[in-house]
């Protein structure tokens, strides 16, 4: 096992490494550990922990990440008058801090143990830090979180619930990622940071393709709508398929308001270039890559690679696929989470889905994590004067479920 340069295929020993030294460039592990799945820990994806990187199973630090559950969505099938196939829902919000992140901290956070990290830093928007925060405390180590300052409040709680040390940054999510990559550096603490620059924790992502496929049936889906900050989660996507006769066409999902990754496709560009500051309900992919651009060329040439595409969603259209999602699916689901949903109608409309096809969307995060925007829809909520009056509370309920939302 080793780590490789994507960009120059210099090699390096299976360390805590977070550049090429040669180049710079971003590094991918090569080979798994063989490991037999330990006993004790709870069900999830180390049951596969033979393809992962980790081969101390003392290191393993679990709270039963992992297989998630797909849902086939009649409903939004039903919604969506032009589409004829097949949606299905990657529930990632099942994961036990309530996003997919916890698949790669897992990941991260046992092999930065195995090889004798004293402590982890992340640079998050949100649910990464909630994720290292948990698995931090699960395993009885020091963490230290970065945030920008506008971090809903639902992630900053649940970080700060878990006894990290919670650092609020000004301006947008690229401070944060600087700050920390600094303070790994300066006090030899393993880096978590969620972006391309682990890449043991960007390994344990790859698990989500053949999740997939066995609660498929063996079938691979024809295209994989992914919510896309810089894009670890693409690169886990493209490798979990990677065996397969015709992988799965990715689309990366990214919001209007950040959407470096979406122009540079759109501009038929060869490299991103960063964003400015984010403007967008959807904190979970507000990433601008400002000094990290590397990412999400990566996350382009694989996105092109496939056959796929990229494309960015309003807000208005995050809060109606929230929406669709919590009322017709009963799927409760950040903005970020929703974005798959978001990008369908205008796929379609582009006739970017063809005929009968199976259609998988992750959805990634938990509507916990941030509930304004669904603090400001409409809701079916009544005051009760007098609820010993049944006839009249029953009258009211008649007339509430009889109205159309």
């Amino acid at each position: 096992m080793k780590l490789r340069c994507l960009d120059c295929a210099h090699t390096f020993p299976p360390t805590l490494r977070y550049a090429c030294a040669a180049c710079g460039g971003i590094l991918e592990v090569v080979g798994e550990s063989g490991l037999e799945p330990p006993p004790g820990l709870p069900a999830g994806m180390w049951r596969h922990a033979a393809r992962l990187g980790v081969t101390d199973p003392a290191a393993i630090v679990s709270l039963g990440e992992g297989e998630t559950p797909l849902l086939r969505a009649p409903r939004i099938e039903r919604a969506l008058p032009d589409f004829e196939g097949e949606i299905w829902l990657k529930d990632e919000t099942r994961n036990p801090s309530g996003s997919f992140k916890d698949r790669a901290i897992s990941a991260g956070i046992s092999k930065a143990i195995e090889l004798g990290a004293r402590g982890v830093v992340c640079a998050s928007s949100g649910n990464a830090g909630a994720s290292v925060a948990a698995y931090a405390a699960r395993a009885g180590m020091g963490a230290i979180i970065i945030v920008p300052a506008h971090t809903p409040d639902g992630k900053v709680t649940q970080i700060a619930a878990h006894g990290a040390v919670l650092l609020k940054v000004p301006g947008h999510y690229s401070r944060s990622y600087d700050l920390a990559a600094a303070l790994a550096e300066r006090h030899g603490y393993a880096n978590l940071t969620t972006t391309f620059i682990n890449p043991w924790a960007v390994d344990g992502l790859k698990l989500v393709g053949p999740e997939i496929r066995a609660q498929l049936g063996g079938r691979v889906p024809d295209m994989v709508l992914i919510p896309t900050g810089s894009g670890p989660l693409v690169e886990g996507v493209a490798r979990g398929f990677a065996g397969a006769a015709r992988p799965p066409r990715l689309v990366a999902v990214q919001a209007e308001g950040c959407a470096p990754i979406v122009r540079a496709f759109e501009e038929g560009a060869e490299a991103v270039t960063a964003w400015g500051m984010p403007d967008t309900i959807a904190s979970g992919i507000s990433d601008p890559l400002i000094g990290y651009e590397r990412d999400g060329t990566r996350t382009l040439r694989l996105v092109r690679r496939s056959g796929g595409t990229a494309v960015a969603v309003s807000d208005d259209a995050l809060r109606a696929a929230m929406r669709l999602l919590a009322r017709g699916e009963g799927l409760y689901a950040e903005p970020t989470g929703a974005s798959p949903i978001a990008a369908l109608p205008r796929l379609l409309a582009e006739g970017l889905v063809p005929r009968g096809a199976v259609v998988v969307c992750l959805i990634t995060g938990h509507g916990f994590k941030d509930g304004r925007a669904y603090q400001e829809m409409p809701a079916r909520i009544h005051a009760v004067p007098a609820p010993d009056d049944l006839a009249a509370v029953a009258r009211l309920c008649d007339a509430a479920l009889a109205e159309k939302e």
